[in-house]
């Protein structure tokens, strides 16, 4: 049986900016794609699980932009990795998750120069640099990840906030605009333009639009619920 390997860049849009996963999805000959990205089982009893927030695996061009949803969605990428990186990979997420940035940072290194044309490895490490104020490092790899794959919106977040601490803010928040027209329900992306907007750029107009936005997808969040009202008794409305 042929089988053929694609990676996903896995995003859930919960309104905080994580880290990039990487979910392999195993296409096998006689499985079919169902809508919500899985693949399911065929005749000859195989069943592979796919990215639950995918769109149609079989249908998407590699070009084509993802579909959002409003509780994540999946950027497809073909991509070549090797047993060795995608495990490297995942100790890596591991580390920084448990915020040891430089473990992570060494991980991802080998695994970029295993595999020099996968986006999430740079965004992963930019993320590791940013925390290891080696803010140079950071940009030049969010330069390359973008290049790869323009408009990336975790690697474009990833960028605003590395611009907003260098105080950059009007660089910044082209940034976050730019990918917002593409990617209109990227919460991170959101949050940070409003927080840049009320914060940084002493437009509090635009911050209570942005804030207002992400609020209509996750009207749980407390503190973004507070910082719309608190803009609204500045503007008296």
């Amino acid at each position: 049986m042929n089988k053929i390997s694609e990676l996903f860049c896995s995003i859930k849009n919960n309104g905080n900016a994580g880290f990039v996963l990487l979910v392999m999805v195993l296409l096998l000959n006689g499985c079919t794609a169902g809508k919500d990205g899985a693949l399911h089982k065929s005749a000859d009893g195989l069943q592979v699980e796919g990215a639950a927030d995918a769109q149609d695996a079989s249908g998407a061009s590699d070009t084509a932009p993802p579909e959002p949803l409003q509780k994540g969605f999946v950027l497809r990428e073909k991509v070549d990795l090797g047993i060795n990186a995608r495990r490297d990979f995942n100790r890596a997420v591991d580390f920084l998750h448990n915020e040891e940035y430089d473990s992570a940072a060494a991980l991802l290194e080998n695994v970029i120069e295993d595999s020099p044309k996968v986006t999430a490895p740079y965004i992963n490490l930019a993320m590791a640099y940013r925390k290891l104020d080696k803010p140079e490092k950071a940009e030049d790899l969010l330069k390359i990840a973008l290049k790869l794959f323009p408009k990336h919106p975790v690697a474009s977040n990833e960028y605003g906030l590395l611009l907003r601490a260098g105080g950059r803010f009007a660089e910044a928040r082209d940034v976050y605009e730019t990918t917002l027209q593409k990617y209109p329900e990227y919460l991170p992306a959101r949050k940070n333009l409003g927080i840049l907007c009320d914060l940084y750029l002493n437009d509090p107009a635009s911050a209570l639009a942005q804030y207002e936005k992400y609020h209509q997808i996750k009207p749980d969040d407390k503190q973004v619920k507070l910082w719309i009202s608190e803009i609204r008794l500045r503007l008296g409305s």
